[in-house]
This record gives C-alpha cells, sequence and structure tokens, in this order.
C-alpha cells in the first residue's frame, strides 16, 4: 500500500516507521525539513511542503497513493489537505487528524474522514479507569459524530 502522510511530528513519525516495518510504502511530507530528523535513517521519501500545495502533493506521488494521512497540529490545514488529496487526486482514503472534537463533527457531518485524537485518548483512559477492555480503534473514531458516545454514571 502507498501512504502519504503530511506532518512528520511525532504521529507522523512513528506511523512512517510502523508502517514501513509492515512493508507499505511511505511517502512523508512536512513544511519543515528538520522534522524529518524524527524519522531517522528510515528509508522513505521525504519531501518539503505543505499539504495543502499541489505543487509539493505532486512530488509525493499522491496520484498513485492509496492512503492519505494529514496529521500536522493544524485543523484546518489537516481537513483542507484530506479534501484536496481526495477532490483532486482521488486518494480514496484520506484522513485528516482534528485536536477539537466539535470541529470533527461537522467536518465528518460533510463527509470528510476524521480522527479526533483528544477523543480517542478520552475514550481509551475511560475505558482503562472503568476497567473496560480496549477494543479496537474503531471503537474510538468519531463516536461523538456516529451516536455511539455514552457518559456512564454511577
Amino acid at each position: 500500500m502507498k501512504v502519504v502522510i503530511v506532518g512528520c511530528g511525532r504521529t507522523g513519525a512513528l506511523l512512517s516507521h510502523i508502517l514501513f516495518e509492515q512493508g507499505h510504502e511511505v511517502i512523508i511530507m512536512d513544511k519543515n525539513a528538520d522534522a524529518f530528523r524524527r524519522v531517522g535513517d528510515l528509508p522513505v521519501k521525504r519531501v518539503v511542503g505543505s499539504g495543502i500545495d499541489t505543487a509539493a502533493l505532486r512530488r509525493t506521488g499522491i496520484k498513485d497513493a492509496d492512503v492519505f494521512m494529514a496529521l500536522t497540529n493544524g485543523d484546518n490545514t489537516n481537513i483542507m489537505a484530506a479534501q484536496i488529496a481526495q477532490t483532486q487526486f482521488g486518494v480514496k482514503i484520506a484522513v485528516a487528524r482534528i485536536y477539537d472534537p466539535y470541529r470533527a463533527q461537522a467536518y465528518r457531518e460533510m463527509g470528510l474522514s476524521t480522527f479526533c485524537t483528544p477523543l480517542v485518548a478520552a475514550r481509551l483512559l475511560s475505558d482503562y479507569i472503568l476497567g473496560r477492555k480496549w477494543s479496537g480503534v474503531d471503537d474510538y473514531v468519531d463516536p461523538i459524530v456516529s451516536g455511539r458516545a455514552e457518559i456512564e454514571e454511577n
């Protein structure tokens, strides 16, 4: 699988390592060339540029990508990058990391795939505190949007 990751922060770098070790082709993009130090000597393609710059995205080979992950620290940048990947380059799976759960819900209602990290962390911690078994990621992606979010009262 060919995966383009925009944002070489902690999450992007870690995901790059995991996917590469599983045999996938990984291309990572960041506006700051110094960010690539996080992937060390991992033999992945690195592109300096913005995830909302179509010329820079072309340099990643995005037209042949199976998956696009926007993992910068900006919700707006991530959602715009994912939209561009889907609409202009035809990437079938384009996901934007969103920090604000209410924004994530609004974007999801627009038909965009989002992954809200604070919400995922809160659900995992809630399960841990309540002694529930941790299950698959599907249980933690956009539960507010999908109507699965519940508040337990004791």
